[in-house]
């Protein structure tokens, strides 16, 4: 019956993110660069100043960094690390540049939600900043369709609590502690009802829990103040790594990027055949993209909602800036550097393990230090997701129950539970419905930004015409 059950779900998870949907957020992004003329590149370096300076007398709860780093902290997980690992070993090296592709078309896509965000936010009573796309939808488009506003804030609160938020990344937390420090379980405990475990993932779990446990019960502040020193920090020491290893293999560069060309057209002429097509590699790397920085998903503006701002076209300019680091910088040097060591053709390992062999082999390094370095990433990176999307759906309950405070606490002390227990669940049923819910959030807030592109646009117009009147 189980297995019937976790069939159909797979199923239901192959058409949610099939085709239609990431067709569906790149049409959007596409839509939104042209009514944007260009807008990422462009704008860019400027998105990137504004991104450290902080907005005098602006409203909000935290800085505009601050915000950024939140986004930051639920988009920059194992995805950077094991999940461009996984596309390109089953799209061929060709899925690296379809995911460029969609993290450039992804970028207006990012501005434009964060634009929204701020312009349609409301404050509440206790003076917080309160929005996202539920509040965009039912401001922007009309208090009739508030509905879609409520579906899309069910979707974020089952996302956090099911499966994105915490059992996949305390999974993967543990997993990585367990394969440094006891790969071969040889130190044991036997939990009653669940089993023999390894003394690692029983002490990193409580560990983890209580630093999640001490961080959320602070709310969005110390989210952010956690975020801004872990995110960058993290972000800085792979980023190092990453280029070290370009670096140290710069005479294979010019190869490995038109192998990454080739493989993108004509994956055959690459992998022999394992790839058939240029769809498949299309699809592996455009589904890794959108899964990567979330453009379309309607996550991150939740979080650009609470920047102390004033300016809407501002912070779209800044929420812009996550996916270009998420996507453009991070997964690019991860892509790069499993096609630079040929991690990608090595048979009989999968996922973290290709990652780990491309820095193993192309660095001049130890391998139990480099292996340690990416084991430290990974559970940087996915302490921080669980951060971040714990403060994404407890505003979208906020949003659902009118700001039920009892109800948001139980809440908040359930994800808590949710992040203690995550080391023992392995049901493969829960990540799918997880992974479901997440396209679904996807779709109501294509429909807000198809619908409110032409708002995006003016006020873009008018922000830069009232800028150039300043100089």
């Amino acid at each position: 019956m189980w297995e019937a059950i976790n069939n159909f779900l797979v199923a239901v998870d192959d058409k949610v993110w099939g085709v239609p949907l990431m067709v569906l957020i790149i049409a959007g992004g596409v839509l939104l660069t042209s009514r944007l003329g260009l807008l990422q590149v462009r704008r860019l370096p400027l998105a990137l100043k504004w991104m450290f300076k902080n907005e005098e007398e602006g409203d909000g709860e935290i800085s505009s960094f601050a915000a950024l780093c939140t986004a930051l902290s639920a988009t920059i997980g194992t995805g950077n690390i094991v999940g461009v690992a996984t596309a390109v070993c089953a799209g061929g090296p060709g899925a690296l540049f379809w995911m460029i592709v969609a993290a450039f078309f992804g970028m207006a896509t990012k501005y434009s939600e964060g634009l929204l965000a701020v312009k349609y936010r409301v404050v509440a009573e206790d003076g917080h900043s309160l929005g996202g796309p539920f509040y965009y939808i039912e401001r922007g488009m009309g208090p009739k369709w508030k509905w879609l506003g409520k579906i899309f804030a069910f979707f974020g609160v089952c996302v956090g609590l099911f499966g994105i938020g915490t059992f996949s990344q305390v999974n993967g937390i543990s997993s990585a502690v367990q394969n440094f420090f006891d790969p071969d379980k040889t130190n044991c405990i036997n939990i009653p009802f669940l089993g023999q475990y390894s003394v690692a993932v029983v002490v990193s779990s409580l560990i983890l829990a209580f630093f999640v446990a001490a961080i959320l019960i602070g709310g969005v502040k110390r989210i952010a103040a956690v975020s801004q020193i872990i995110v960058p920090f993290m972000a800085v020491i792979y980023i190092i790594f990453s280029v070290a290893l370009i670096i140290c293999n710069i005479t294979e560069i010019p190869n490995a990027i038109v192998t990454v060309v080739t493989a993108a057209f004509n994956p055959k002429a690459v992998t022999g055949g394992v790839v058939g097509s240029m769809i498949v590699a299309m699809q592996k790397g455009v589904a890794r993209g959108i899964f990567s920085n979330e453009a379309g998903l309607g996550s991150a503006p939740i979080a650009a909602a609470a920047a102390q701002t004033k300016e809407p076209v501002r912070q779209g300019l800044v929420s812009m800036t996550g996916t270009f680091i998420d996507t453009i910088l991070i997964c690019t040097m991860t892509g790069l550097s499993i096609v630079l060591t040929g991690a990608w053709q090595v048979e009989g390992i999968e996922g973290v393990q290709v990652t780990t062999y491309a820095f193993q082999h192309g660095l001049p390094l130890p391998a139990k230090f480099t292996a340690f370095v990416l084991m430290l990433c990974l559970v940087f990176f996915a302490f921080t997701t669980i951060l971040g999307w714990d403060y994404y759906s407890e505003r979208c309950l906020e949003y659902l129950t009118n700001g039920h405070k009892t109800k948001i606490i139980v809440y908040r002390w359930l994800y808590i539970f949710a992040v203690f227990i995550g080391p023992y669940m392995t049901v493969s049923a829960v990540w799918t419905i997880a992974d479901i819910f997440n396209g679904l959030m996807a779709i109501p807030n294509m429909i807000a930004l198809f619908a409110l592109s032409g708002v995006v646009a003016k006020e873009t117009k008018a922000f830069f015409k009232a800028e150039k009147h300043k100089m």
